[in-house]
Formats: C-alpha cells, sequence, structure tokens
C-alpha cells in the first residue's frame, strides 16, 4: 500500500471515530433494507461510489431504491426491517 493510501485510510478511520465521516446510505423497499457504506473523507467522494453500490443493489433484485449521502455513525452496516 502507497504512503498515500495508508494516510488516507488513516485520516478517514479518524473522521468516523469522531462522527464526522460520510456514509453512503441506501434504502430499499423490496427487500425492506437500509445498508450503509463508507466511510468516506468528503461528500464528494461518497458520492463518486454511489452508482456502484446502487448497481450491486439492483443486480439483486432490489426495488424502491433511494440513495443518502450524510454524516452518520452506523451500529450495522445492514438493517433488515421486515424481521
Amino acid at each position: 500500500m502507497k504512503l498515500a493510501e495508508q494516510i488516507e485510510e488513516a485520516f478517514t478511520s479518524y473522521l468516523e471515530k469522531l462522527g464526522v465521516a460520510w456514509w453512503v446510505e441506501i434504502v430499499t423497499a423490496e427487500p425492506a433494507c437500509t445498508y450503509y457504506f463508507g466511510p468516506f473523507m468528503s461528500a464528494k467522494e461518497a458520492e463518486l461510489y454511489r452508482g456502484g453500490y446502487v448497481e450491486d443493489l439492483e443486480g439483486e433484485d432490489a426495488r424502491g431504491i433511494a440513495v443518502y449521502i450524510h454524516r452518520c455513525q452506523p451500529k450495522q452496516l445492514t438493517v433488515a426491517s421486515d424481521l
């Protein structure tokens, strides 16, 4: 791993611990789930990756997809609402 990548990873981890890292939150109607992807250093970086996550969920036949990019500290990366 290059030094720049190590520094970026350490900084992102620091932001996450402070609760100010950015996350992509994707809510699907079918299945009824909320998915969190991240952490990211900026909203712009999260936006760059959101399309790939949506594409993967569409490939798994997810329906009713809503995407939110915001700062948060998810306790779980996948939350199933229908359990």
